[in-house]
């Protein structure tokens, strides 16, 4: 309530990044949990590797079908740069970040209106444009929090390890993560923001995210169904293979493009909306 305070306190226009700032404030919490979550899956896991890389992993690659190591992007899963990429970034890391990216972009304008603070806002001296985007950049922002979390403690730890993991790939892999999590919790967020419901925002973007690994993974097992892979965004993130090769700007190009498409449609529909109805 501190910020709807100040927004209300008798000032003719709010100060830039007055919304911005409340939001953070509420958000605070869960942000250092999330954070603590997500640096204590990758750690875990990344922490494995000596027991489970190197020849060991090529004696259990071995092991499993093709059509499987395709599928998962195994196929470097014996490196230790391909060993972090598919545990941490392409699976339990990306989880995470979509998750709580998806979520909250569903809570920051549709659950907000949904518990009555929204209306509130929205009649303080602030225009709703401005409500929107500083929500949305609240988003952008936690997600951006996560993800350094997660680049220092896994730069910290393949350190300690002597793992041959290269700086520029791991933020190569986070700037990949960030905009993954981010185009997709934009999607939840401008649903929410259009349609004042955050059960559908937050289903309706979980939907898009789930179809998107299901057309990554079946894009390179079908015959003749390579297009799948070039619809899915979770491809975009991961198919240049981030931490072995560096930036896929195509990819992260149109996860960029996504983000905007949604922001944009979602703004122009909540100014035109009534809100609580």
């Amino acid at each position: 309530m501190s910020a709807l305070t100040e927004l209300r306190a008798g000032t003719t226009t709010a100060p830039a990044g007055t919304v911005l700032r409340g939001v953070l404030h509420e958000q605070r919490r869960t942000v250092v949990l999330w954070a603590l979550a997500l640096c204590g899956v990758g750690s875990m896991y990344t922490a494995f590797y000596p027991s489970v890389g190197g020849a060991k992993m090529d004696v259990m690659l071995e092991a499993m079908p093709p059509e499987l190591i395709t599928a998962m992007g195994f196929e470097a899963i014996a490196t230790a740069g391909g060993y972090v990429q598919s545990t941490v970034y392409q699976l339990l890391g990306a989880i995470l970040v979509l998750v709580c990216a998806i979520g909250l972009g569903g809570r920051l304008v549709a659950g907000a209106e949904e518990d009555g603070v929204l209306e509130l806002e929205i009649a303080a001296p602030v225009s709703r444009t401005t409500v929107y985007l500083e929500r949305l950049a609240a988003l952008w922002l936690v997600a951006l929090v996560l993800v350094a979390a997660l680049t220092a403690a896994l730069t910290a730890l393949t350190s300690v390890m002597g793992m041959d993991v290269a700086i520029t790939g791991l933020l190569a892999g986070s700037l990949g993560l960030w905009l993954f999590g981010g185009a997709l919790g934009t999607l939840a967020f401008a649903l929410g923001a259009a349609t004042g419901r955050r059960g559908y925002a937050v289903g309706t973007a979980a939907a898009v995210a789930t179809l998107s690994y299901v057309l990554a993974y079946l894009g390179p097992l079908v015959e003749g169904a390579a297009w799948m892979e070039q619809l899915s965004p979770y491809h975009w993130y991961v198919g240049g293979d981030p931490l072995t090769d560096g930036v896929a700007w195509g990819g992260y190009g149109l996860l960029l493009a996504l983000a905007v498409v949604a922001a944009v449609a979602g703004g122009l529909a909540f100014r035109r909306r009534d809100i609580m109805v």
